[in-house]
């Protein structure tokens, strides 16, 4: 039975949550050549020849185990995108995160899957499905997904 009245209750207080987490062999693959090679590297399925990155122990499609890593471009296209206007703790650097930014599924050229990340663009009106976006990197790289600072858009007959 539910008893009336009860007074609410209110506790308002900071708690720090620190956390860590292993990439395991996988993503410590593609995480180290992004910060020693400043290059992106996927996993090939053996049976399937599907390339996954980020790297994954088992293929989706095959359910075997994979261990061919093979590097992919730069360049993709993007897939589909958002533009965030909600801040968040960043886990890695304990700060909000300014907004809005765009964050975007982009497939990578030489990859089957679709890499998620950070766009420079944070005008929706500037996106668009279908564009080709190029990784730039951070000039300080420390062995993160955040090595790559974000996806540019590519201007019609940028050669780089």
């Amino acid at each position: 039975m539910f008893r009336k009245n009860y007074p609410l209750l209110t506790i308002s207080s900071e708690i720090e949550l620190p956390y860590n987490y292993s990439l395991g062999k996988y993503g410590g693959r593609l995480v180290t050549e992004l910060k020693q090679n400043g290059r992106i590297v996927g996993i090939k399925c053996p049976k399937c020849d599907h390339v996954y990155v980020p790297p994954r122990r088992v293929c989706g499609r095959c359910f075997i185990e994979m261990d061919e890593f093979v590097e992919v471009s730069n360049r993709g296209i993007l897939q589909s995108f958002t533009v965030v206007y909600f801040s968040f703790l960043d886990p890695e650097t304990g700060k909000k995160r300014p907004v809005p930014y765009g964050y975007g599924r982009i497939k990578l050229d030489g990859a089957d899957s679709e890499f998620l990340h950070f766009l420079e663009e944070s005008d929706f009106k500037k996106l668009k499905i279908g564009v080709t976006v190029e990784a730039v990197y951070n000039e300080n790289r420390v062995g993160s997904f955040k090595d790559i600072k974000y996806f540019k858009k590519v201007e019609d007959g940028d050669p780089s």
